[in-house]
């Protein structure tokens, strides 16, 4: 795993954008990862560490999480910047590189996988005309969240006072991201250790996130094209019907965000769409399972030189 990072361009200016990535940086096969709305890369681990062999696979700090930076204007946190950072990073990662004695250039491929908030941006890319993504996997999330998905989302921002302990920490995620399913000891160990950060200056350990990304308006957003009914959840479906390419929708079972009527009218709309569902999850599957991660691989191996390159 390699840390890396570059400079976007902002509402207030430039910002650095922090990802891990795995693999060969020569792979022409890159599957691009994104998080949720307070997550991090280090979710992806699991699942990066798996698929490496056989993809670059490129974990991306949403700005405000992770190492990446910190907004000034917090007004900067909408899904316009975010979708603006992330086709820098596509740009970075799917640029053709030279190979072999002749130096042939060799175009690479891009694939998504989103959990949630993640998932929303990899549609709204999907959609857009000429874009790269050549199938696209979204984690627990779809063209409609509904108010109480909302509510439950925002209300995982945790503490901006920040813990008196490490253990405190870990009771906070312990009980915050349950429905994430059954964890060995050591996964729960590798979410905790990088969902908090200890600062120096007062010795408490703080979740690495931003607390102003739960003050984003998604009615000043341009690029959630929703209007007064807002109230009742976010709706994509005129974005979800200009989606293209392949998609497998994965599923916790015990989901709030993503209610199993809307993957049935995700599927209606897109009879090829896949779906699979995850008993004893709920939002959203963690990527840590096997199961989960074969999910994925069995689907992103269909691809093989097909859809757009």
């Amino acid at each position: 795993m390699r840390q890396q990072s570059f400079l976007s361009l902002g509402p207030d200016g430039f910002h650095r954008v922090a990802y891990t990535d795995w693999g060969d940086a020569d792979n022409p096969n890159v599957v691009m990862c994104v998080h949720g709305l307070s997550r991090n890369c280090r979710d992806f681990d699991y699942l990066a560490d798996a698929m490496r062999k056989d993809y670059r696979v490129v974990c991306m700090d949403v700005v405000g999480r992770g190492e990446s930076d910190w907004l000034e204007d917090k007004s900067g946190y909408t899904f316009s910047t975010y979708l603006s950072d992330a086709a820098a990073l596509v740009t970075r990662v799917t640029t053709p590189v030279r190979s072999g004695f002749l130096r042939e250039m060799r175009t690479r491929s891009l694939d998504w996988i989103g959990t949630s908030m993640g998932g929303l941006m990899g549609m709204l890319l999907a959609a857009k005309r000429g874009s790269p993504i050549g199938r696209l996997v979204m984690n627990d999330v779809g063209p409609f969240v509904p108010w109480n998905g909302l509510f439950r989302l925002k209300g995982h921002l945790g503490r901006p006072h920040g813990f008196g302990s490490l253990r405190a920490a870990g009771e906070f995620l312990r009980d915050a991201l349950a429905s994430f399913g059954p964890l060995t000891e050591a996964q729960w160990e590798h979410l905790i250790k990088h969902s908090v950060k200890r600062r120096e200056e007062d010795g408490r350990w703080y979740l690495r996130f931003d607390p102003a990304i739960g003050k984003w308006n998604a009615q000043s957003d341009p690029e959630l094209p929703i209007g007064p009914t807002f109230l009742r959840g976010i709706d994509l479906w005129t974005v979800w019907n200009a989606v293209t390419c392949p998609v497998l929708v994965m599923r916790g079972a015990n989901s709030e965000v993503l209610p199993a009527a809307t993957v049935d009218e995700m599927r209606r709309r897109k009879p090829d769409t896949q779906s699979v569902e995850f008993a004893g999850v709920g939002h959203a599957p963690a990527l840590f399972d096997g199961k989960q991660i074969g999910a994925v691989r069995e689907f992103l191996k269909q691809r093989r030189g097909a859809g757009r390159q």
